[in-house]
């Protein structure tokens, strides 16, 4: 089924959405979740919260690019329960999210805009940068996958990859000196 169907489906406000998408869509949205939470009962409720989130968001919202859009709220409800669940010992995306600090880190942005604006900053950074640069970092910071998976992936060395995300990072943190950001 085409996307533009699924998401007429969700118009007409058909419960006949939730289920095309899930077989559309799950495998993809249930990688994004299980990156952030691991496997586990946690990673599944997330998903279903996925659908859920789909149905109260369609209308009035009409995604151009619908696995982008359902990807988002998959990420956004996983990182979510990661928070609920405040996890004692350091996990995998935390990890992550250590690795990326140096560039966005210090104080908490409280402000919706301050990160709208921060991600803004950050998605025109990506723009420039050279396209397997920008697809290592995406698959790093924002898929979560490893430096092994990523280097599988793309086919190149586990040293390139860590390479490409270093120079990526540094120029990145430049980027967001120059736009006024405190580091």
């Amino acid at each position: 089924m085409e996307d533009k169907d699924i998401i007429a489906l969700y118009w007409a406000r058909s419960e006949e959405a939730i289920r095309r998408t899930a077989e559309k869509y799950g495998a993809y949205c249930g990688h994004i979740i299980r990156r952030v939470l691991g496997d586990g009962r946690d990673a599944e409720e997330c998903l279903s919260d996925t659908w859920l989130g789909a149905w109260n968001a369609m209308p009035p919202q009409k995604p151009a690019r619908l696995p982008a859009f359902l990807g988002r709220i998959a990420r956004n409800t996983a990182l979510d329960r990661y928070d609920y669940n405040a996890a004692q010992c350091r996990g995998g995306f935390e990890a992550v999210l250590e690795e990326l600090a140096d560039c966005v880190g210090g104080s908490p942005l409280e402000e919706d805009f301050g990160l709208r604006r921060l991600g803004e900053s950050i998605s025109g950074f990506l723009e420039g940068t050279a396209p397997a640069a920008r697809l290592v970092f995406l698959r790093r910071y924002w898929y979560c996958d490893s430096v092994a998976e990523i280097a599988s992936r793309t086919g190149f060395s586990q040293s390139k990859v860590k390479s490409l995300l270093h120079r990526t990072r540094k120029g990145l943190r430049e980027h967001l000196r120059k736009e006024g950001y405190e580091l």
